[in-house]
């Protein structure tokens, strides 16, 4: 009877997907501890751009997250979901799919999703509010798009209580375009910041958080090795100013993400410099906690 009942459990561990813990081996990487109390104090909060790690699927993207202890994470469309299915990221993902997620996320330690992008936001409020309701599902906060905002995007980030973040290319959405396209618009629709596309453009990242004061609803924070075309190093070692850009942000009263995203770099360079990053994010948000 105790065999059978041993067999028993493993059978109902297996078809929780626990097969690994019976092994002496977690089901998945999980979460790793960090001093982030000054982040979660002041509101300024590190999430990871998956795109970071497109050359994994989003599985495997979680896993690297959890490792560095990164609780939050920015999808975008068209990366892989899992090693096993080529279905991949959207907000038109199946039902299946999407209860994948939340388990890997789970799994993981707790993950949670806060952000999709860059993504057009359809232009029929019939489809938009699917998209919207999708979000809300998943719990992501900030839609980051490059679609211009009209009064139908008012209605439904009010409704919703999402952010419609208005993301910058070295060619599109400079601040100025920012300010003129949203000064009109509810406060959740402005801009998410990309530091480094700015440096492309020669734009220096702390004046251009200044002049969106009020409009910044997130952000794909870079430090280059040099403005015009400049590769990412990690923070605090390249020529944008880092620190000064978690400063201007402190000074505004800034709550909400800082997404990682690295354009270069295979993986396991991604490994070696992500963790600095994220030391260099926590080490200062808690010098600026104290003043």
């Amino acid at each position: 009877m105790i065999h059978l009942r041993t067999a028993l459990l493993r059978t109902i561990l297996l078809g929780a997907g626990l097969a690994s813990v019976l092994a002496g081996k977690p089901a998945s990487a999980q979460l790793a501890k960090r001093n982030d109390r000054a982040s979660e104090k002041l509101g300024i909060k590190l999430s990871l751009q998956c795109y970071t790690f497109r050359a994994l699927t989003f599985f495997e993207t979680v896993d690297e997250a959890a490792k560095m202890g990164i609780r939050y994470l920015e999808i975008y469309p068209g990366q892989k979901i899992q090693p096993s299915s080529n279905d991949t990221m959207s907000w038109r993902m199946s039902a299946e799919d999407i209860a994948a997620v939340k388990k890997k996320l789970a799994d993981a330690g707790g993950l949670k999703l806060i952000g999709y992008g860059v993504d057009g936001i359809p232009a029929e409020e019939a489809e938009a509010r699917k998209m919207f309701e999708w979000a809300k599902l998943m719990g992501i906060t900030v839609l980051v798009t490059e679609t211009v905002p009209t009064e139908m995007h008012d209605k439904l980030c009010t409704e919703y209580n999402i952010r419609m973040a208005l993301h910058n290319h070295p060619s599109s959405w400079p601040p100025d375009d920012v300010i003129k396209a949203t000064k009109d618009h509810v406060k959740l629709i402005g801009s998410c910041s990309d530091t480094g596309h700015w440096m492309r453009r020669n734009l220096v990242p702390a004046d251009q958080l200044k002049k969106l004061q009020g409009r910044v609803e997130h952000l794909h924070f870079k430090d280059l090795n040099q403005y015009g075309n400049g590769e990412d190093l990690p923070w605090g070692t390249g020529q944008g100013d880092a620190k000064g850009m978690l400063t201007e942000l402190k000074r505004q009263g800034y709550k909400g993400y800082a997404s990682i995203e690295y354009e270069v770099g295979s993986v396991s360079d991604l490994e070696s410099n992500l963790p600095k990053c994220v030391a260099f994010f926590d080490a200062t948000l808690t010098e600026l906690s104290k003043k």
